[in-house]
């Protein structure tokens, strides 16, 4: 049975020239935005492995020159594939251990149950115990007892690598947040090793590792002034939620907000990245302003959306001058002049707004996104959460049943790790109340969740009480779909097995997951599909939802039903569409934009005490979603399109061409 099923899409392949460079000139044109050394790879997989070789080289060196390596080892959830590729290399016998002295960067802190998997635990699980260091020279931050005992034990720690001649090398990775180790935003970069209040973004990180609903308020860290003291240090970073990250920390100011940006100041840094986080990167983003470019659709609707945010002009009134300006005389030397390329895009961006997501019947559809026949067609709808759907794509849903399709949606999972304990107290006060009016008998299982609620003694991974959280979302839904006019008939309660079956909702992917989708599938037969493509929420389950549509759609590609089928993602909760990527803009007028958010407020869990929110201001996903659509809106308006009170995004997926097996 397969276990690892991660894959990505790539909307736009991106010229390897751009991140392989051939010479020194190349590469020092291409990065000469960027203040740290960074090498760019395709996949994860290749920079764990490109990592791995480099600590490899540097124990080796280091031994050889001194005989032994003062290393300091992260924790963070991007380094567990790094420490992979080690063990590997250990077994290859292209590097050893036993003369290294290991560090580890971080621990958690004060008052955390010290039963629970720590950082030490973590790393020697992945890496200590399958090499042959010599356990006496793993060194780890004792967790302190108390907060009196915090500062004495940090000194004794910083002493002991004194001891052992300063660092010789740091592995660490990039948190979201532009972390390092556990130096939350606002670290000085002479900060030593202490206690740390950890944020939001890194208790959630932890809570993903770990696989727990619960981490720690704080964590014991060496600072960025220990850190920087080291003589190298390689830092990696993952997937598109390290993208703006990774950006401030290369080409951005130094601050303390970043506190990775403050490896600028070292001179030998190496920062590993794959592309999704590298994305953001001048060289990957906006290549026209270091290199000659390989001109396609994508990237030229790129340039001129840039082009317009830099003049402040809507795309017809761009001139030869303002091209040349801004570096981009290349386009007018391509198309023959502004006017050529001006009308071209405009024209491109016109044809991908739409008020007929199904297509139009009777029309003309060459230049629509979506074909007029057959009609009415069969959606499908994939939604990780009940509510992913309808916050994501409400409007287009409605449009869809109002034009007369047959709208389907396949709610993954019952979402019951984003339903608080208060909507659960409350609705069981309810449940409770009304069983013992119309029954006259106390239900056991009401009585005995409502009393652990009340005790705060209720464990995370009661299947009960998960049952039951889900149960209100999944109503929730329910009521928001039928005011969207979606029949129940066509709602689908997958209860992926990744999910049901991991007490926190974060198992690992199987074919049993691929299996129900597929069935569904099969079952409906679509004509367009719709699912996720926000990879960036904080629980993981939209990345595990996502793949597994995927990978169910790269299975049956092959049967008939589905080369009458076209496929849609669609974000909305955690990000949003770059206007150059969309490929179908439905626009909303403000009533529909209003039914949609009343629609929205059907989900009354997540309207003000949802777990996850998305940023320090205290929004909530829904919040974000609905400002993300009016902020496009705006945006097509910019530009010199049409006004509408919001518009929803959606990208086509292309099939693969290699079949994955």
């Amino acid at each position: 049975m397969k276990t690892d099923l991660m894959t990505s899409v790539k909307l736009h392949k991106v010229p390897c020239r751009y991140y392989r460079q051939e010479n020194e000139i190349e590469l020092a044109a291409l990065t000469r935005y960027e203040k740290v050394f960074t090498t760019v790879v395709e996949t994860a997989d290749e920079g764990a492995l490109e990592a791995a070789l480099e600590v490899a080289h540097a124990i080796n060196h280091c031994v050889e020159q001194h005989g032994r390596c003062v290393i300091g080892f992260g924790s963070g959830r991007y380094m567990l594939q790094v420490y992979d590729e080690l063990v590997k290399l250990y077994f290859a016998d292209k590097v050893s251990f036993a003369d290294v002295v290991a560090f580890n960067l971080n621990e958690l802190g004060v008052g955390y149950d010290e039963g629970r998997l720590n950082m030490n635990d973590l790393i020697n699980e992945r890496l200590y115990a399958k090499v042959d260091i010599d356990p006496a020279n793993i060194h780890r931050i004792n967790r302190p007892n108390a907060i009196e005992d915090v500062h004495s034990q940090c000194k004794a720690y910083e002493r002991e690598i004194i001891d052992a001649g300063g660092l010789d090398l740091v592995l660490c990775d990039l948190n979201k947040d532009g972390s390092i180790a556990s130096n939350e935003p606002g670290s000085a970069r002479s900060s030593a090793c202490r206690l740390m209040l950890l944020g939001d973004e890194s208790r959630t990180s932890i809570a993903d590792t770990f696989q727990t609903e619960t981490a720690p308020k704080t964590a014991v860290t060496l600072g960025i002034g220990n850190i920087l003291s080291a003589e190298r240090i390689i830092c990696v970073a993952w997937e598109e939620d390290s993208a703006e990250a990774l950006y401030n920390a290369i080409e951005g100011n130094m601050t303390d907000l970043v506190p990775a940006s403050f490896l600028q100041v070292h001179s030998d840094v190496k920062i590993i990245a794959d592309l999704d986080a590298a994305s953001r990167l001048t060289r990957i983003s906006y290549p026209w302003k270091v290199t000659s470019c390989e001109w396609n659709v994508h990237l030229i609707r790129r340039a001129i959306v840039w082009l317009c945010e830099q003049t402040g002009k809507p795309i017809l009134k761009l001139t030869n001058k303002d091209y040349n300006d801004y570096g981009l005389s290349e386009l007018v030397a391509l198309y023959g002049s502004a006017y050529n390329v001006n009308i071209k895009i405009f024209n491109d961006l016109q044809h991908t707004i739409t008020g007929w997501p199904g297509g139009k019947p009777d029309a003309d559809d060459t230049y629509r996104p979506e074909r007029a026949v057959p009609y009415p067609k069969r959606v499908l709808i994939f939604s990780p959460h009940p509510d992913d759907a309808v916050v994501s794509m409400g409007g287009t849903v409605r449009r869809l049943v109002q034009q007369g399709h047959e709208v389907h949606i396949a709610f993954q999972t019952d979402g019951d790790v984003a339903v608080s304990d208060d909507d659960l107290m409350r609705s069981v006060l309810l449940a409770d109340r009304l069983t013992k009016r119309f029954e006259g008998t106390e239900f056991k299982f009401l009585d005995n969740t409502l009393t652990n609620l009340i005790n705060g003694t209720i464990p995370a991974d009661d299947s009960d009480m998960r049952y039951f959280k889900g149960s209100i979302m999944l109503s929730e839904a329910m009521m928001a779909c039928r005011q969207m006019g979606v029949p129940r008939k066509n709602l689908h309660d997958l209860r992926m097995p990744f999910y049901t079956q991991d007490p926190h909702g974060q198992g690992k992917l199987t074919d049993a997951d691929i299996t129900v989708i597929k069935d569904l599938i099969t079952q409906v037969k679509p004509h367009q599909i719709f699912f996720d493509n926000d990879l960036v929420d904080p629980h993981g389950t939209h990345g595990r939802a996502h793949t597994a549509v995927l990978h169910a759609i790269e299975e049956l590609k092959n049967e008939d039903f589905m080369s009458d089928c076209r496929v849609w993602l669609y974000r909305g909760q955690w990000g949003q569409w770059d206007v150059d990527q969309v490929e179908m803009a439905v626009p909303m007028s403000p009533e529909e934009f209003g039914d949609k958010r009343e629609a929205i407020l059907k989900f009354h869990s997540q309207i003000h005490d949802a777990p996850f929110r998305t940023s320090t201001d205290g929004k909530l996903p829904w919040q974000r979603s609905v400002e993300r659509n009016r902020d496009l809106a705006e945006k097509y308006q910019q530009l010199g399109l049409a006004t509408y009170e919001a518009i929803e995004a959606f990208v086509q997926y292309r099939f693969l061409d290699d079949t994955i097996e």
